[in-house]
């Protein structure tokens, strides 16, 4: 027998890494940013400094050696996320924001993105991953998720082979729409292999911490953590993707940036309720995304109208035909609305989507036929 499995005995076996630039160790350098355990299943976060990936690589590889040894650990996962320089230096004062002066002339800009004199890195397409599909909200709390899963199981009912990748770093819930249980496991060659569910592929940051664990990281991190889970995953180990839905965190941040920058995108779906208050921020959503020249594929309606589960009548309780009037504003595509039903809301909190849970029903066919649309334009 051995003792229980604890945060505390990861971070004693990381100890025993060396950190290149320091000569201490990888936890007294600071560098490991946080451990969670999942039953044996161990992640952990090394931060590292821009531009020292190719050396940091043989250090993760140590702390994935180290703490592999523990008894208890049944898989260990260390992910390096950037941190820059930069973005933790202190504030300027009051008056220091001119250029710096060298021999009575005024120094040229800084030069490089961020201050507008290099555009950002070119996207990279993942090899086997036909089409990329975000799908946006720009708020909180209007359904995107129950969205995203939804139509992903519309796009398996229509014979592809489908990816879901839950962007949302601090608050992931693919996990729990698509049936816990399962987990990440890794190949031969170190790449994270996705979790199999309803014959669609899922990674989630859900699946590597426990749940109700907080995510405490800033910006770089998120970065790196994006960046990773898109291309660290073994999405076309057994076969190409028709196409990944990336299913965002609400607004226009870190996470969404990194995005588009990081892989070219068919287009982005915003998703919104009918009420004024979230059309406004799935303006903001639209508008990023033009300013990023990112196709805009539609704009769905969710919630459109509450439908009553035992009479059956409609009830529009956030207003109606809002997200179709700010479509035609936009002069973009409107691809559908999708009713406030109970059945939609327990099929996705029980870990099946409704278009797989109940495939006749009518809100299952505004799913589908919002996929079909979707398939036929592009």
């Amino acid at each position: 027998m051995f003792k229980k499995l604890s945060e505390k005995k990861v971070l004693a076996a990381l100890d025993t890494v060396t950190h290149p630039k320091s000569g201490t160790s990888v936890v007294t350098a600071g560098a490991i940013t946080d451990v969670s355990v999942k039953d044996g299943d161990v992640f952990v976060t090394l931060q590292i400094d821009q531009g020292t990936a190719g050396i940091m690589e043989g250090v993760r590889k140590k702390c994935d050696e180290a703490v592999g040894k523990l008894p208890g650990v049944t898989s260990v996962r260390t992910v390096m996320t950037a941190h820059s320089g930069a973005a933790t230096a202190a504030p300027k004062q009051a008056g220091q924001n001119q250029a710096p002066q060298v021999k009575g002339k005024q120094a040229a800009p800084k030069k490089g993105f961020g201050h507008g004199h290099k555009p950002p890195p070119k996207p990279q397409a993942i090899t086997g991953i036909k089409r990329i599909i975000a799908v946006a909200s720009g708020k909180g709390g209007v359904g995107k998720s129950t969205t995203s899963i939804n139509l992903a199981a519309a796009f398996v009912k229509q014979s592809w082979k489908v990816g879901v990748f839950d962007c949302d770093i601090f608050g992931p819930s693919v996990q729990r729409m698509l049936g816990e249980g399962a987990k990440p496991e890794f190949t031969k060659d170190d790449m994270i292999r996705p979790v199999t569910r309803h014959g669609m592929k899922a990674m989630s940051m859900g699946y590597l911490v426990p749940e109700g664990r907080a995510t405490v990281w800033r910006g770089p991190m998120v970065i790196g953590a994006v960046q990773q889970l898109l291309n660290g995953v073994a999405w076309t180990e057994d076969g190409d993707l028709d196409v990944l839905i990336v299913d965002l965190p609400p607004g226009t941040g870190d996470a969404q940036l990194t995005l588009v920058q990081t892989v070219p995108l068919t287009g982005v779906v915003i998703v919104s309720t009918p009420q004024d208050i979230a059309l406004i921020d799935a303006r903001k959503a639209y508008d990023m995304f033009k300013k990023t020249e990112t196709p805009i594929l539609g704009m769905i309606e969710n919630m459109s109208t509450f439908i009553c589960p035992s009479c059956g009548e409609h009830t529009d309780i956030f207003g109606h035909g809002g997200a179709k009037e700010t479509a035609a504003e936009k002069d973009i595509p409107f691809l559908g609305e999708i009713p406030l039903h109970l059945d939609i809301r327990t099929n996705a909190d029980q870990g099946t989507p409704i278009v797989l849970a109940q495939p006749d029903s009518e809100h299952a066919k505004r799913y589908l036929d919002i996929a079909k649309g979707l398939v036929d334009s592009l």
